[in-house]
């Protein structure tokens, strides 16, 4: 099926993710049956069920299409038509009590995000973008800043669970980053991240090793707010799963890039 109307499939599936966010809320305050699904990498309850919910809701606005989740990977691959769902980005901050979490939801249409949503139950902000259409907060349009030196700008970046295998790289880049900005910022949840970035709060975000699914939807807010995105070196373009991720207004995306490749 590739017939639809890609404004209102995006107020569907605004529905949906708003819906999840609910659960998620609903869910913070509760007791939490956390799981291992590797030494740093946890899941939760809330994380499956979130997951489910949306596998339903979505499926539903287009027959045919394809699901590719963080919980159930391994049963779907992306295709031309292809929901891209992490339904609880940040499951150690949710964990722990912390808010900093995100529900991020895309459409892959064709080789590119063509709808992507990005909802902050606990902090109140569902940002939403369509390719060529911008992108928003609230419903509020949103672009990314306006900083042209590194030096005055704001990073955020994030660890990989395999710390051990990134270490050496991320203390080198924290290391360049550190002394040559106002600060770097590491929330825990790729998606806040990449939402942070769109508009306007983060001058800057790279990681390694993060998965389709935490970054889908966030790519694209990115781009329809004015900014770039491509692997650490700037000359080569990013698609969901690459090794590397960098996020920018663009202004200051050469200044990273020369950091992060160097």
């Amino acid at each position: 099926m590739t017939d639809f109307d890609s404004a209102l499939l995006l107020e569907d599936a605004r529905q949906a993710v708003s819906e999840a966010g609910s659960l998620i809320a609903r869910n913070f305050r509760l007791p939490k049956d956390i799981r291992k699904k590797g030494n740093n990498d946890l899941v939760t309850e809330t994380d499956v069920a979130v997951e489910e919910l949306l596998k339903e809701r979505l499926a539903g606005l287009l027959p045919g299409s394809r699901i590719l989740a963080e919980e159930s990977a391994s049963q779907a691959g992306l295709g031309d038509l292809t929901w891209i769902i992490d339904p609880l980005d940040g499951t150690t901050n949710f964990a722990h009590g912390l808010p900093f979490v995100a529900c991020s939801v895309a459409l892959w249409h064709e080789g590119a995000p063509l709808l992507g949503l990005i909802n902050l139950p606990l902090l109140g902000e569902l940002f939403t973008a369509q390719r060529g259409a911008g992108a928003f907060c609230n419903g509020k349009p949103i672009r990314v800043s306006e900083t042209d030196h590194l030096s005055q700008g704001l990073v955020a970046t994030g660890f990989p669970y395999d710390i051990n295998t990134y270490l050496p790289e991320i203390l080198d880049h924290l290391g360049k980053m550190l002394p040559r900005t106002r600060g770097v910022r590491r929330p825990g949840a790729a998606a806040l991240d990449l939402a942070y970035v769109a508009c306007g709060r983060y001058d800057g975000f790279y990681e390694r090793a993060l998965k389709p699914w935490d970054t889908a939807a966030g790519i694209l807010l990115v781009e329809e707010a004015g900014g770039q995105v491509s692997c650490y070196d700037q000359n080569v373009p990013y698609s969901p799963g690459d090794s590397s991720i960098l996020a920018s207004n663009g202004l200051i995306h050469g200044q990273m890039s020369d950091l992060l490749s160097s």
